[in-house]
């Protein structure tokens, strides 16, 4: 048995069993250093990363330090579950008031505004998911790192791209308001309870911008706590108030959907006020400092860098569904619109577990990659993979038994809009899988700061899907929501095995953060 090289001795180490250099890091690491096993040096085209895929490399910092795998995505997931949790019940609430604000056809008009909220809402915070996205890269890779001042810098500059990022979003809704209305073809009620409520939920861009930062950073850090404590205010606050203006006594209800995005932006504004405060008292290592919230042109770049292709991707996939919103909004019938976020509202119980584990694989991966192992972050991702896809089609079997039961206890007394969801609620049950998938492995990518791949191989699917087999089938008279609803079930079960596929290749584990 040939003698063990001195540690550092790289080139004797090479000319012995013919191997490549050591990684950089592994050298640089003493405490993550291992040889070769037998099995690897006896086959040339073993590398060594493949040999060690079962032995953890790198001990994480924090409150991640000491814990196995499977507890560090526990620890991780547990909170961000509990917050998506509160957010279902938050939009469980605002369904709940805006199907009591009216009667008859006044009720069909207001569910249809809000299905339109409900889609604007979630593409209104584009440009600030952006930020949050580069935010999360470069502080779990700083975390990673054990480099503060880079996780701290990256918390300040973050936080002045968001509020910059919410006053652009604010500026380009007010503006766009009547062509978007104008775009989707709702009905002249429909539309006037539609503007009511987004010209008041512009105005939340800024403060959610902030607040995406900050969470942002502190789950890239390993903190997943903080975010759920900042977001249960907003929540609750948000339930309160739309409560109140919506359907409280005089002199305060009797608003409308008006009050529900009223309610929207009070909680936006408590939620960043309380982060804000629990960062100054905070004794971890991320925190406010002056350094770190002067202007600073280098890691705004870097954030900017990872956070630019998913503002383009997730606008890209905004105009793709305005595109679908278009075509389900002119379909023979009423209450299409409000059946389809009907449907979403209840679809939306799959994603609570899918988004909580899919945050705990992006900051896992983040914080092994800039610790130097690619193999603990793959490990990370495909743990994630198996539980989030185990979860979802758990859910999925719920949904086939349960869906009349969860459609009726979202919109009681809605007969024509339950007739309507509850095949489409089977529908999205048959795909929940694939939708795991998909949530995971582009998280998983984005939180690698490999955000220019998921944006590259999004597209394609989404155009050829959701725009030319849409705009192919909607002349024909079979087509109806239903088979809307089997093309976008489509699309998601391609892009799952597409990056499925680039997961494998592994590229994305080398994007520069």
């Amino acid at each position: 048995m040939p003698r063990v090289p001195p540690q550092g001795s790289r080139q004797p180490f090479v000319r012995i069993y013919h191997l490549s250099p050591l990684p950089k890091a592994t050298v640089e690491n003493p405490a993550a250093t291992r040889y070769p096993s037998r099995r690897a040096m006896s086959k040339p085209g073993l590398s060594i990363e493949a040999s060690q895929r079962a032995v953890p490399e790198v001990s994480l910092g924090g409150r991640l330090a000491g814990l196995s795998l499977s507890k560090q995505v526990a620890v991780l997931a547990f909170w961000p579950l509990l917050e998506q949790v509160l957010a279902f019940c938050v939009g469980f609430t605002d369904l709940l008031i805006s199907g009591r604000i009216g009667d008859g056809h006044d009720r069909v008009a207001i569910l249809d505004a809000m299905g339109l909220g409900g889609y604007v809402g979630w593409f209104f915070n584009i440009l600030q998911g952006a930020v949050a996205t580069g935010v999360m890269a470069l502080v779990s890779r700083a975390t990673g790192a054990r480099d503060s001042d880079l996780a701290k810098r990256g918390l300040g500059q973050g936080v002045w791209l968001g509020i910059a990022a919410g006053m652009m979003s604010l500026l380009i809704l007010q503006l766009g308001i009547p062509l978007l209305i104008k775009g989707v073809g709702l009905s002249p009620e429909a539309a006037r309870h539609a503007e009511d409520f987004l010209r008041i939920l512009a105005i939340t861009g800024p403060f959610s911008g902030a607040m995406f930062a900050i969470n942002a950073a502190l789950r890239g850090a390993g903190d997943t706590r903080t975010p759920f404590i900042g977001m249960c205010v907003v929540n609750v606050v948000n339930m309160i108030v739309s409560s109140l203006l919506a359907l409280g006594p005089a002199p305060f209800g009797g608003h409308g959907v008006a009050g529900i995005a009223t309610g929207t932006l009070c909680g936006w504004i408590a939620g960043l006020l309380t982060v804000s405060l629990l960062l100054i008292r905070s004794s971890s290592p991320l925190g406010w400092s002056l350094a770190g919230l002067r202007p600073h042109w280098e890691t705004m770049t870097r954030i900017l860098r990872v956070g630019a292709p998913q503002s383009l991707e997730i606008g890209c996939m905004w105009a793709i569904h305005a595109y679908g919103i278009h075509v389900i909004a002119t379909l023979p019938g009423e209450g299409n619109l409000g059946a389809h976020i009907l449907a979403i509202r209840v679809e939306s119980m799959s994603f609570l577990p899918g988004w909580a584990i899919a945050t705990a694989g992006a900051a896992l991966v983040g914080q092994y990659l800039g610790a130097g192992s690619k193999e603990m972050a793959i490990r990370s991702v495909r743990l994630c993979w198996k539980v989030a896809a185990s979860l979802m089609g758990c859910i999925g079997i719920l949904f086939i038994f349960g869906r009349d039961a969860l459609i009726q206890l979202m919109a009681p007394d809605s007969g024509h809009l339950q007739e309507v969801a509850s095949p489409l609620v089977l529908i999205c049950a048959a795909a929940q899988p694939f939708f795991a998938t998909c949530i995971i492995l582009k998280t998983s990518m984005r939180g690698a700061g490999a955000t220019n791949v998921v944006m590259q191989w999004s597209f394609g699917s989404m155009i050829f899907y959701r725009i030319g087999v849409l705009w192919w089938f909607k002349d024909q008279p079979w087509f109806d929501l239903r088979v809307v609803w089997v093309v976008f079930s489509l699309d998601l079960i391609t892009q799952a095995l597409v990056f499925a596929w680039v997961h494998f290749r592994g590229k994305w584990l080398n994007a520069r953060v």
